[in-house]
């Protein structure tokens, strides 16, 4: 199989968790792998989010390394070095350079961002917003429930529910959002430990509490400009700091469910 994937060229809108997930699985597949990112990246999940590498240079999630690059070259070269590119382009421009056979949508923005069935011999788009035959030749569901992974080759993917994975028991209360429109700032690294009724960050000056006491799994990029409702952190009440750097099990469902559908596609 790893022979017959080899040459495929595959392009990736997104760098978050999930996207990063997709990569690092196609990537050991043997896949040429380039992501495109907008150029101050939302994920939180930064400890296996490959859009990492735009602020460090280069990222590594479970032995797989992603370098940002600038250019068509740049992307050639980190093949040649057997790692995955990325590259700021939130048009995913660069298309027209590398002529993929393989488009991936895994913005997860549940909704279409601009990816149409002509983008690719195959279009895959990830959760909801896409429905094959339209706007994506398959979909791959999402969302946490028993059709994870699943191939959709007619129709749409389930509605997003809106209600974070629970840990322990807990799931909004986890999460934490942005109160306001400003600049986040925080002291805090992911992995770090936080008490309940903790400063972890503010917005625009206004403080920022943790509402359970844990582990920080997730964490905005200081310095980063959001609107109020972003999703800003996400505390890990287990204590256990191995989850925040490591590929989740509802992400490797989703990559192998990419993986069957290029399968598919290819007859591999």
């Amino acid at each position: 199989m790893a022979k017959a994937l080899t040459k495929l060229v595959v392009l990736i809108r997104g760098g978050g968790e999930v996207a990063s997930g997709v990569a690092h699985r196609l990537a050991l597949a043997r896949c040429r792998v380039c992501l495109t990112e907008i150029p101050n990246p939302l994920a939180v999940s930064r400890g296996v989010a490959f859009s990492e590498a735009l602020y460090d240079g280069k990222k590594e999630i479970e032995g797989v390394v992603a370098r940002h690059v600038t250019s068509f070259s740049g992307i050639a070269k980190a093949w040649q070095e057997g790692e995955i590119a990325i590259i700021i382009d939130p048009e995913s421009s660069i298309k027209d350079a590398l002529n993929p056979e393989i488009v991936i949508d895994a913005i997860m923005a549940k909704r279409n961002l601009g990816t149409k069935l002509t983008d690719a011999p195959l279009v895959i788009g990830l959760g909801p917003g896409f429905r094959a035959g339209k706007d994506a030749h398959m979909v791959v569901e999402t969302n946490n429930s028993q059709s994870l992974g699943k191939v959709i080759i007619s129709g749409e993917a389930e509605k997003n529910t809106g209600t974070p994975i629970a840990i322990d028991g807990l799931t909004s209360e986890r999460v934490l959002h942005a109160p306001k429109n400003g600049l986040f700032q925080t002291d805090k690294k992911i992995g770090d430990t936080a008490a309940a009724g903790e400063e972890i960050a503010a917005v625009a000056g206004e403080p920022v509490k943790a509402e359970i006491g844990g582990v920080i799994r997730a964490l905005l990029h200081n310095d980063t400009r959001v609107v109020k409702g972003t999703k800003l952190a996400e505390i890990d009440p287990s204590g256990d700091r191995e989850p925040a750097f490591t590929i989740r099990d509802r992400i490797r469902a989703i990559a192998e469910g990419v993986l069957a559908a290029i399968q598919m596609r290819y007859n591999i």
